[in-house]
């Protein structure tokens, strides 16, 4: 158990952060599982900027590697353009 009151308060904000990275994370994870679900070009089209947009909020608070966001946002483009 830590000492110092600092400490302490560390202990318990990381603790915080931890549980609405992990949200997020969970979030993107259920966005990205149902936008594969779709079957329809339009709907998808329209989703896709929300998601990549999503991404990239991620990435850049480090809850997932920028080369994590980047390649998931071009395997979902390949989805898009396979659909019809």
């Amino acid at each position: 158990m830590a000492n110092h009151k600092s400490s302490q308060k560390r202990i318990r904000s990381n603790e915080a952060k931890k549980d609405r990275n992990r949200y997020q994370a969970k979030t993107v994870r259920n966005a990205i599982k149902t936008f594969r679900s779709v079957t329809d070009k339009k709907e998808a089209v329209a989703q896709l900027p929300k998601l990549a947009t999503m991404l990239d909020r991620l990435a850049k608070k480090s809850v997932i590697h920028k080369n994590k966001a980047a390649n998931l946002k071009s395997e979902l483009a390949i989805h898009v353009n396979h659909l019809k």
